[in-house]
Parts: structure tokens; sequence; C-alpha cells
């Protein structure tokens, strides 16, 4: 899971979410809008050894960009990618940087439709671009819809807690962020004043989850790769 210990998952410690919880359950995705965008690492599974992506979310204007490379497997999907709400496109290198150049390359990009359905990559990618709202979500509901505290935990020297969303009865193939439709609980890892530092949260087409970490490296702010509009 990268980037601390996972000790937050004791179900036998789960109840009902205080007002205080639920306040920052609530605003933890308006944060990420507020900020902008966050740097990011998402860990993708597969059976065949999973992806890793690094790179940086705007929040504000829909779109994420980074650096594509294979866990455990070949390197034939390693490059660059970026990615909207209904778009991916990838930039295959033989030699992919640690980090994504912040200016992408003009050309050499392969460009497809988001699946929405079948790809644990792109169900992934779709859940990273909604863990951003332009509001908070409601506080009094949450709880109320089942959202509730499962445990402590530390992320990166953080002090967290560790919470699930509200319980969505499943109408999609994956889960997603608070709110959306999902086929298990979305896990939230949640500073004392609301900061998001991870999120897990389970695919349709995958028997592990995908891994968000919001990591402390500084967000780079992400340029559109020429003809790829970003949602507005």
């Amino acid at each position: 899971m990268g980037g601390g210990t996972d000790s937050g998952g004791d179900s036998a410690a789960r109840r009902t979410l205080t007002s205080d919880e639920a306040n920052r359950l609530a605003i933890t995705r308006f944060l990420n809008y507020q900020a902008g965008g966050r740097a990011v690492t998402i860990t993708v599974p597969s059976a065949a050894g999973g992806l890793v992506v690094t790179g940086s979310v705007d929040y504000r204007a829909g779109i994420g960009y980074g650096v594509v490379r294979g866990a455990g497997r070949d390197t034939s999907s390693d490059g660059l990618i970026q990615w909207t709400a209904a778009t991916v496109l990838v930039h295959p290198m033989t030699d992919t940087p640690a980090t994504a150049p912040p200016a992408p390359p003009a050309s050499g990009w392969y460009r497809r439709p988001l699946q929405k359905s079948g790809s644990a990559l792109d169900s992934s990618l779709a859940i990273v671009l909604g863990l951003g709202s332009d509001r908070p979500d409601n506080a009094e509901l949450l709880p109320q819809n089942g959202a509730a505290l499962v445990g402590k935990d530390r992320v990166r020297g953080h002090s967290v807690d560790v919470m699930t969303g509200p319980n969505v009865h499943a109408n999609s193939g994956t889960s997603s962020a608070l709110g959306s439709n999902s086929s298990s609980a979305v896990w939230y890892w949640i500073g004392g004043d609301g900061t998001m530092y991870r999120v897990r949260a389970g695919v349709a087409s995958e028997s592990q989850p995908v891994v968000i970490d919001f990591d402390d490296r500084k967000y780079v702010p992400v340029r559109a790769v020429s003809g790829v509009t970003p949602a507005g």
C-alpha cells in the first residue's frame, strides 16, 4: 500500500462518525478542489502485477497527467499518460523518466475513450478524478447513509482517521467518490484538518483495490496535450 502502515482496517473499531469526523469527510474532496490540484501515486491492481501512475491531478480542470510504469511485469505499458473523464492519452516510452516532464511532448500520443468498465486502469483514473468537488458533501447525510470510522493510522508521518464513505447500492462497475454509485465501500485516510492522504476503492474487474496516495511531492500544474479539452 506504500507510504505508511495500514493498521486502520480493524473492523472491531467500526463506529458511526462523530459530527467532527463527518464534517472532515464532507469537506475532504472540496479541499482537493480548493487546492487546485494534488500530486498523486495511483497503484492499479492487476493479476499481471499491476501498474503505478505517478503524477498530478488538476481538480478544477478535471485532468490528470503523469508517468505510468508496470509493477512486477514487463515494461510494455510504460510511458506518459494524460486523462479526463472521457479520454485517455498514452505516450509509450522505452526509457520512462521518474516524473513526467512539465510540458507534455507535442506528438507521439495515442488517444482512446476512457472505458467505463472492464479496465482496472481506466476505472482507477476515473475514481481519482472523482476525488475533487466544487462544493462540500452533506455532512448530516453521511452517517445516515452508512459512513463510518474504521480506525486510526499514520501515512508518511501524518496521523489520520480511516473512514468509509456512504453505503451506495451497486449501479456501476466501479467504486467511486462520495455520493457515487459503488459496489463496495471507499476508504479514506483523512487528517485532522480534512486533508485527504489516501483512498482505497474496489474495482469490479479486479479482486484487489486501487490505492491512491496523495503525496507530499509538490503539485506540478497539468498542461493539456494539444487537442485535449479538459472538463470544465
